[in-house]
């Protein structure tokens, strides 16, 4: 594994004020360990950017400080989101000779049959494996062939990885990284057709108005009419 260097200083401003060394193209970090007592350091930003976007949280890097080399990992990047460029990096420093835990990152590779001739869809599980080793023996990633996935139903486990003997895997051996499934089929419900409305023939309600009577003349006062 190629050693990989970034030489740094001993940084002296801290606080709000490290903005001052971001404008003048410097990224402020830390060193810190079981057996290191915090160091703040000052990296320049343009090369470290450059070597920091190749590695991941389980590859090794050795920060170089006054003539005394630090092996480390990365183990917080902050960034500004908006324009993209790292602020402050977190390195943790590792003692060559004692094994460490470390998760280390899944990358598939290849093309699935079982995906490519059967139209299945490949279901991806754990993308990363826990390990613990040596830190001279971590891998940067873990690079999975998913070329014998053939048929439906085929996957890879944990218990199919195999790396050195020295590099013990800490996750259940039946935990699944990939499998390859029948695609989910979409139904599409079809709206009922709308109920033929009948109507019915109501008979309107007829308001009949009944004239009134004439009144009857009453007998008595016909009579005197006739008088």
């Amino acid at each position: 594994m190629e050693k990989v260097v970034l030489k740094a200083e001993r940084r002296t401003i801290t606080g709000k004020q490290v903005n001052s060394l971001r404008r003048t193209g410097n990224l402020p970090a830390v060193i810190y360990g079981r057996r290191v007592e915090p160091v703040p350091i000052v990296l320049e930003a343009h090369s470290a950017g450059l070597i920091l976007a190749k590695l991941s949280s389980s590859s090794l890097v050795t920060i170089e400080l006054e003539g005394k080399e630090y092996p480390a990992l990365v183990r917080e990047r902050q960034r500004d989101y908006i324009k993209g460029f790292l602020t402050h990096v977190d390195f943790l420093a590792v003692s060559l000779t004692e094994k460490i835990r470390a998760s280390v990152r899944i990358e598939l590779s290849g093309v699935s049959p079982a995906v490519k001739d059967l139209n299945a869809v490949l279901v991806h599980g754990l993308d990363s494996l826990e390990v613990e080793c040596l830190p001279t023996e971590l891998l940067g990633r873990i690079t999975v062939d998913i070329s014998n996935i053939n048929q439906v139903g085929d996957g890879i486990y944990v218990r199919d990885i195999n790396l050195a003997e020295n590099i013990r895997v800490l996750d259940n051996p039946d935990q699944m990284i990939a499998v390859a499934t029948y695609a989910k089929e979409e139904v599409i419900e079809e709206a009922p057709a709308p109920e033929a409305v009948v109507e019915e023939a109501v008979e309107p309600e007829l308001s009949v108005e009944r004239g009134k009577k004439e009144e009857e003349v009453p007998e008595e006062k016909s009579k005197e009419s006739e008088k």
